[in-house]
């Protein structure tokens, strides 16, 4: 018996053998379904698989050279296997499911859930053949992957090297927290396009204004009265799709705060919080009152903006840089006025320089959540001057639901800290 298990008892031995022989059932059950019959089969089935995973596990019981020789066994069948096969079918998945089963059936000795996982993720994968080839070839797009490789590349590579401390050449903010923040705004707003790619054409209006709400909810506000003016018909989905934009402006508000200051997330989560549930409730009782029947085209092939998630890493430092210079030389009240005047232009920036002043404990929490709120504050007034670009009729009902957010942003605040 192999030395490393030889003091192992019966039982978790016994569950080694099980757990190989279910990975190799139920990947054999697959190749089974597919390798098909006659001269012209398939070389594994669902016995050829079963049994195989079943000798590696056999081979790690009993000697660790075994392994070895049954791994090179293995491989020089499926090598015979590929030789053998006719010359219009190149591939080896066959050849490579049956070579990961032997590996599964050692592997489930030692370690029976990482074994049986493994069999699922596979046999998966293989039963997804024709989903994940439309996929790749048809439905994802040569700008959507470029686009997938930038985000992976930010994530992985460039956001793990950056600087983690404050940076005198960005005003004092952190470099890898900025370039964070940059990452999820591309990544929200990949999921945002996902979201409009896969959504039924009915509720494409309102979809799309959620997924503009990523980018700019003012913009998307002025965006839909200018559409409602255009066709007077969609003035329930336009309004509709315009509340749904804050549903992303308060999601982004909650994930910016996490990810610039965590440890002041239990201060502002009540009032950002409470909004996010105001426009939830709004939202939903616009969308089933509405009969969102406007079909959408098909979105731009691109995920996201790096540009535009950049430029919002640049405004955020400038503005994190110069409402600490207001604060450093005119005080809490010069640094709180910079901030409303930023949350005019781009709430999530302004809300961000705050939150990075709390992080490094330049503004205690009472003044972080009342600038907060004055910079939600601020930036709903820009909404609703974007919202009088759609006309009294736009206006009337955009007006009633920001202002209806705005007091449940208010209210926690009023309640924790007067």
């Amino acid at each position: 018996m192999n030395a490393a298990l030889a003091g192992l008892p019966y039982l978790p031995l016994l569950t080694g053998l099980s757990v190989a022989l279910g990975c190799g059932l139920l990947i054999g059950i697959e190749r089974e379904r597919r390798k098909g019959s006659g001269p012209q089969r398939g070389f594994a089935g669902v016995r050829s698989v079963a049994l195989v995973c079943l000798c590696g596990a056999l081979a790690q019981i009993l000697a660790a050279g075994l392994v070895v020789v049954g791994a090179a066994m293995v491989a020089a069948l499926c090598a015979i296997s590929y030789w053998r096969r006719r010359p219009d079918d190149p591939g080896v998945t066959t050849e490579l499911a049956f070579f990961l089963a032997y590996l599964l059936g050692v592997c489930a000795v030692l370690h029976p859930g990482i074994a049986a996982g493994a069999a699922v993720v596979i046999a998966g994968m293989l039963n997804l053949r024709q989903p994940l080839h439309h996929f790749a070839r048809v439905t994802l797009r040569a700008g959507e992957l470029r686009d997938g490789l930038i985000l992976a590349g930010a994530a992985l590579i460039v956001w793990p090297l950056l600087p983690d401390a404050a940076s005198d050449w960005l005003l004092g903010a952190n470099p890898r927290r900025l370039w964070g923040v940059a990452v999820v705004i591309m990544g929200l707003q990949g999921a945002a396009h996902i979201a409009l790619r896969v959504t039924s054409p009915g509720l494409g209006l309102a979809v799309a204004g959620l997924a503009s709400g990523f980018v700019s909810s003012t913009a998307t506000t002025a965006a839909m009265g200018q559409r409602y003016r255009a066709d007077p018909t969609l003035l329930g989905p336009c309004v509709t799709a315009a509340l749904l934009s804050n549903v992303a402006t308060y999601i982004l508000l909650l994930v910016i705060a996490l990810a610039v200051a965590p440890n002041m997330l239990g201060h502002v989560a009540p009032s950002l919080g409470a909004a996010l549930l105001a426009t939830l409730v709004l939202s939903a009782i616009r969308l089933r009152a509405t009969n969102a029947t406007a079909r959408h085209g098909t979105p731009p092939g691109r995920a996201f903006s790096v540009w535009q998630a950049l430029l919002f890493a640049l405004i955020l430092s400038g503005a994190t840089g110069l409402v600490a210079f207001a604060h450093n030389h005119f005080g809490s009240a010069a640094a709180t006025a910079g901030a409303i005047l930023a949350g005019l232009v781009d709430a999530h920036a302004a809300a961000g320089s705050v939150l990075s002043l709390a992080a490094s404990g330049t503004l205690t929490p009472p003044e972080l959540v009342l600038s907060l709120l004055l910079v939600i504050s601020s930036n709903t007034c820009s909404k609703l001057l974007a919202a009088a670009s759609g006309g009294r009729a736009f206006f009337v009902p955009m007006a009633f639901g920001l202002l209806a957010i705005l007091l449940a942003a208010w209210v926690p605040y009023w309640l924790a800290w007067r």
